[in-house]
């Protein structure tokens, strides 16, 4: 603590303040608006994180997020079932595409109601507790993004050089240290050396304990054979024992198979009942199998004679279907007949007809003619 107080007072003003993400301000109003940006984005980072929490306990929070919040939250998570759903089982690529843009679109919303309420983010920030997980990671690297890029934007060249020479004399002191570690190395050799040379002397006296513990072992022989005698005493108590509980099994052996022979009786007696109950079920089987052999006898009788009337009258069937034939052709064959002896006939009365016409009307002429040729004769006698 003593070195580290000097060391810390000789560091440019410059130099801390790139060092120290901490005692940098913004100084322009283009820096503001992309610390606002990151700031926001970190905002949304902890609230995504924060939405699966809520959605799987949604009735706990139902009533501090409201119904809008709820709404889109439970939208959400239907579009979540809906895209692992697609992603399980491959296929409809532009479903899932318009899927994906409908989770987004749905997130987005989200992230603003939350944004238009910071009071309520951060009362579920203490409120819901989540496991670590890799959004901790990225969301811990994206913070260490924005002081990077923050020192990078209030880092003035003056202070960029400040901190070069900074680290030169870093490099400078870490030499020196290497050379006082490689002294010390040397040190830590020769301690080690030293122990060496202990181990081995205190190997030396381990060794010197064994030999006298093996001297301590001879004169334990008369504290073992008395142990013996007490192991073979408690192993004599043992077999007794044994023995008396061998008896007592025999017992339990000998009830047990007095227990099974009378089993033995009671199930026999049992079996001779459904034994007789087998043989009447077999006998009235039978009965019915010679009963069902009877009627199906009859009735294959009565099939046969049923069966030999069909092929007699399907027989008589097909004589009446030829000779129905033969008369279908000869009841054709007349009618054409008819049909001709009626269109000769019809065409005779046409031809009268004209005739009966024609004669009419020279009938007429000849009459018209011959009125003509009397009156004239007469029209010239009265001129004469």
């Amino acid at each position: 603590k003593g070195m580290a107080t000097p060391r810390k007072a000789g560091i440019p003003l410059g130099v801390m303040k790139v060092l120290d993400p901490h005692q940098l301000k913004p100084d322009s109003t283009e820096t503001e608006r992309i610390l606002t940006v990151f700031d926001e984005t970190l905002v949304k980072l902890e609230i995504t994180r924060l939405i699966p929490r809520i959605i799987g306990s949604l009735e706990r929070f139902a009533r501090m997020l409201g119904p809008e919040i709820t709404s889109s939250l439970l939208e959400l998570q239907k579009l979540s079932v809906e895209i692992q759903d697609l992603l399980t089982c491959p296929g409809d690529e532009k479903r899932r595409r318009t899927v994906e843009q409908h989770l987004k679109c749905c997130l987005r919303n989200t992230l603003r109601l939350f944004l238009a309420n910071p009071l309520l983010y951060h009362g579920l920030k203490y409120e819901v507790w989540v496991r670590e997980s890799p959004a901790d990671v990225f969301i811990k690297a994206f913070k260490v993004f924005r002081d990077f890029t923050l020192e990078r934007l209030l880092t003035s060249p003056d202070e960029e050089k400040e901190k070069i020479q900074f680290m030169e004399d870093i490099s400078l002191r870490v030499e020196k240290n290497m050379e006082t570690i490689s002294a010390l190395r040397a040190e830590l050799e020769a301690a080690i050396q030293t122990r060496d040379e202990e181990v081995n002397s205190k190997d030396k006296k381990i060794e010197n304990l064994k030999t006298s513990m093996e001297d301590l072992a001879k004169h334990c022989k008369a504290d073992i054979q008395q142990i013996t005698m007490e192991g073979e005493k408690q192993q004599k108590e043992d077999e007794k024992a044994s023995q008396d509980k061998c008896a007592r099994l025999e017992q339990d052996v000998l009830c047990l198979r007095a227990q099974f022979k009378a089993l033995v009786l009671e199930h026999r007696a049992s079996e001779l009942v459904l034994r007789k109950k087998k043989c009447k079920t077999e006998r009235e089987i039978e009965k019915w199998v010679q009963k069902y052999d009877t009627d199906m006898t009859e009735k294959q009788a009565t099939y046969e004679e049923v069966e030999a009337v069909y092929k007699e009258e399907k027989a008589q069937l097909a004589l009446l279907m030829e000779k129905h034939a033969l008369l279908l052709q000869e009841y054709t064959a007349i009618e054409e007949e008819r049909r001709m002896l009626k269109e000769k006939e019809e065409e005779a009365a046409r031809e009268a007809a004209r005739r009966n016409d024609a004669a009419t009307c020279i009938q007429a002429f000849w009459k018209g003619y011959l009125v003509r040729s009397i009156y004239k004769s007469k029209l010239k006698k009265g001129k004469g």
